[in-house]
């Protein structure tokens, strides 16, 4: 800096031109930021916001110094008699200032006759951003300042950080005086507004395993709101000087050794970005783990070992933030006639339900864990949230040693509450949940690098015991309702424990199994309730990779599932836990796509436990023809049309449909001369088409490819009539329904064809199986999920005159894993590697 400095002298002196000037300052800073790799390797978090900070305030004096000379030449006054005042603002006030974080500054200034204070500050704003700075800038009067900060809470959220960098001393003097009537200003409207602001934002940037560390869950923007509570109610800009007040040194310095994590995090975000980066990615996390230290060991990846630190560290800041932000606001904020309201509640000493929620105080004396624990089992089971004073206090429990026999009897009578979920988050979050349950130490802050869990093992669990006390689909909660008291809270239990083998080298289904086991012996459950939960453990994603990934109406596949769930009451517990997995990763997850397989699945296997000889493919075809025959619609029919039903060609038809909708199918077939179809659109689209004359199939998929599809069923009907059933995973806009409408009718047309890129196949992705059924061949497809991958397979199938019974598509991972049943009519396993050979042309190309 002291280098720049003579350089610009020596520029000025020789009467260099703005121009020259300006690209000199430009340069310097540009060769800075280039260097700034260098002082990460040796400054930290913190360390370097505050290097970076005070490199900051230089340059920008500098160039104000320069602006100055610039305008009064060899007749400068001294700076603290020029009416102006750089402040710093924001995390640039709180000297938290980032690499590629906008600068942010209020150019202060009073109007005094004699100074051209508005050239002085345009020149200094335009050179600022002449030299590459991200200069977030404001000007005011201060006669103005209190009049902005009425006007915009985002303004005194900005002014409450102010550091004056440079100019009049005499004007921040003022400023300051300003500055402490604003903090006493409207304290409660400003305390309710940031909160509401800091819930929406928390919405809208929940923790999961790309989490954004400046506005989501634990970010900086916590830290931010703790800090200007504090400044507005204790006059502190420093919210260390609150330790013995507030908090203990203790519970401090876990928070700010946390949030020097999140700092040098974001320092190597922008660092690896080269520009503002605050999301932590799939992508950018190899690199930040390596810039951060992490190193690969034999039990975890430096990565796994970099985003476990970045939880554990934001769980740490949002516990510690929103505990003082409420013990801070309790007084201001709460309405003293609901004194008497409280005193109605109360429901023990130092306890107070209202509204199904636990209060206690904030200085309430910590109980031992037996005590805490027999105080849970006692309350009632209307209690759904506890109260920040609450987990505060509930945090502060006294932990012993070891567990004894009364303790390991209270914790089993705990888990056998009828409102499970409410206490187990808790304790999760007063940190008690590896105390209480030793077993899940592992699965504590544990990322899922997957690509389908959205949020790390221990959230993603306690959201899987939230749905199995508050189930949405009405099937699922009839089942649910069906099973005994117990049988309920061993699925809570299962539900819960579920993914208890995760963060162990070996799999985590064998792990979960045994571990259930173990505590299910240390907790004195009963043998058949650990026998039955543990089995569930072991096979908890069982039943959703059968409904998606093999053919629910073989024989083979519900024998080789029922035989691993073993009774039927067992299959309602698992079908009910599968509901509460897959609705705990995420919002559409579990959609109306996935609820049917899972329901078709779970009415395949039921005759399994009743009658092993109904699950004989022509036994049930036998079985779905008589109930056929009992209809009334049936018996009305002319003997020809019955006869005709009765010989329908597809199998598949009898074994997947009811009875009434095989009837309906039939009779609206009889009288279709060219084709039919249907478009439903309501949860999810649907085409329904019965067609007499040759239907371009590749073509439809092929025009229908911006939609994924969920799964296609084709069958042959009589009188060489077919009915098509075509399922998408989501529902489209009601103006799209007439080009869809279109497409339809075109892809009667069969010279009409569409132009597609050949997919990359590999015939280590194709599996044959020609002996799947007595008459059906399979063939699965394991490949990169790929735009037209359905509509190039169909139309090669079309091409070879290949019969699709049905199809089973299921995406996850970026992986497309489809099942296609196809008629043994000669054509395919005959012609089986000549298809391959076909499917598997790696070279993309245009094909029409």
């Amino acid at each position: 800096m002291i280098e720049l400095n003579i350089q610009i002298e020596d520029l000025i002196s020789q009467k260099a031109s703005d121009f020259e000037i300006s690209k000199v300052f430009k340069n310097y800073f540009k060769n800075y930021v280039a260097s700034i790799d260098t002082t990460l390797e040796t400054t930290g978090g913190k360390d370097f916001f505050v290097k970076h900070t005070k490199h900051t305030d230089k340059f920008l004096i500098l160039l104000y110094k320069y602006i100055l000379r610039k305008n009064f030449g060899s007749y400068q006054p001294m700076s603290s008699s020029i009416p102006i005042s750089l402040i710093a603002l924001g995390s640039y006030g709180r000297q938290q200032l980032c690499i590629y974080s906008d600068i942010d500054i209020m150019i202060l200034y009073e109007e005094i006759k004699g100074y051209n204070l508005k050239e002085i500050m345009e020149e200094f704003i335009t050179l600022a951003w002449d030299c590459g700075l991200k200069l977030g800038s404001r000007v005011h009067e201060l006669k103005e300042v209190a009049l902005s900060v009425e006007e915009d809470i985002t303004i005194k959220s900005s002014i409450l950080e102010s550091r004056m960098i440079f100019g009049s001393k005499y004007l921040w003097y003022g400023y300051e005086n300003v500055l402490h009537l604003i903090r006493k200003t409207n304290q409660k409207e400003f305390i309710l507004e940031k909160l509401e602001e800091h819930k929406q934002r928390l919405l809208k940037y929940p923790l999961n395993m790309e989490p954004n560390i400046k506005d989501g869950y634990g970010g900086i923007r916590e830290s931010n709101m703790l800090y200007w509570i504090a400044n507005i109610l204790y006059g502190t800009s420093d919210t260390k000087t609150l330790i013995g007040s507030e908090f203990t040194e203790e519970e401090y310095k876990r928070y700010r050794q946390s949030l020097e994590y999140i700092f040098q995090v974001r320092n190597a975000l922008h660092n690896i970005a080269r520009k503002k980066q605050d999301l932590v990615t799939f992508d950018i996390l190899p690199d930040l783990s390596t810039k951060l230290g992490f190193q690969n060991t034999p039990r975890h990846t430096k990565d796994r070992q970099c985003m476990a630190k970045l939880l554990r560290c934001l769980h740490i800041i949002h516990s510690f933030t929103v505990t003082m932000v409420k013990k801070f606001t309790r007084k201001i904020i709460y309405n003293t006639d609901n004194i008497p309201k409280l005193k109605a509640h109360r429901y023990k000493k130092n306890l107070y339900i209202v509204d199904n929620t636990l209060y206690t105080s904030f200085n309430a004396k910590p109980k031992s864990l037996n005590n805490l624990l027999k105080e849970l089992i006692e309350l009632p089971s209307t209690v759904q949230r506890f109260d920040r004073s609450y987990i505060y206090y509930a945090s502060k429990t006294k932990l012993p040693s070891t567990q004894s026999k009364e303790l390991k009897k209270n914790i089993k009578a705990m888990l056998f509450k009828k409102s499970l979920y409410p206490v187990i988050k808790l304790i999760y979050n007063s940190g008690l949940f590896q105390a209480i349950l030793p077993s899940t130490k592992k699965i504590i802050d544990q990322p899922q690098f997957d690509g389908y869990h959205q949020h790390p093992v221990d959230v993603h669990s306690i959201k899987t015991l939230k749905f199995a006390e508050n189930i949405k689909d009405p099937y699922i909660q009839k089942l649910f309702n069906s099973l005994t008291k117990q049988q309920q809270t061993i699925t809570k239990l299962v539900a819960l424990f579920h993914d208890i083998g995760k963060g162990r080298p070996t799999d985590h289904h064998i792990v979960g199994e045994k571990l259930f086991k173990t505590m299910g012996i240390s907790f004195g459950f009963d043998e058949e309730h650990i026998r039955v939960g543990s089995t569930l453990v072991r096979y908890h994603n069982m039943m959703s990779y059968v409904a998606t990934h093999e053919d629910i109406y073989s024989e083979k596949t519900i024998l080789n599932f029922t035989g691993l769930v073993k009774s039927e009451i067992a299959l309602r517990m698992l079908y009910v836990v599968t509901y509460c997995d897959i609705s705990a990763v995420g919002k559409n997850i579990y959609n109306s796509s996935m609820a049917s397989l899972l329901k078709q699945l779970y009415a395949q296997s039921l005759p399994a436990f009743e009658n092993q000889d109904l699950l004989n493919e022509s036994a049930r075809r036998v079985a779905k023809q008589n109930t056929i025959k009992n209809l009334k619609r049936y018996k009305e029919l002319p003997n020809l049309v019955k006869k005709k039903i009765m010989y329908i060609s597809s199998n598949q038809i009898f074994l997947k449909l009811k009875a009434e909708d095989i009837l309906d199918i039939a009779i609206k077939a009889k009288d279709v001369d060219n084709y039919i179809y249907k478009i439903m659109n309501t949860t999810q689209l649907t085409i329904r088409i019965i067609r007499n004359v040759p239907l371009n199939l590749g073509y439809l998929l092929g025009k229908l490819e911006f939609l994924n599809i969920a799964s296609m069923n084709i069958f042959k009907l009589y009188d060489n009539k077919k009915a098509f059933y075509i399922s998408f995973t989501e529902k489209v806009d009601d103006e799209d329904l007439p080009f869809i409408e279109e497409i339809i009718k075109s892809s009667f047309d069969m010279t009409k064809t569409t132009k597609s890129i050949i997919p990359i196949i590999k015939k280590e992705n194709i599996k044959v199986n020609c002996n799947h059924t007595a008459y059906l061949a399979a063939m699965n497809l394991v490949v990169k999920d790929q735009k037209g991958l359905f509509a190039y397979i169909a139309k090669i199938f079309d091409d070879f005159n290949i019969e699709i019974e049905s199809a089973k598509l299921h995406t996850i991972k970026g992986y497309a894993k489809d099942l296609f049943l196809i008629e043994k009519n000669g054509n395919f396993c005959t012609k089986q590697d000549e298809i391959i050979d076909l499917l598997c042309i790696e070279n993309k190309v245009d094909k029409s």
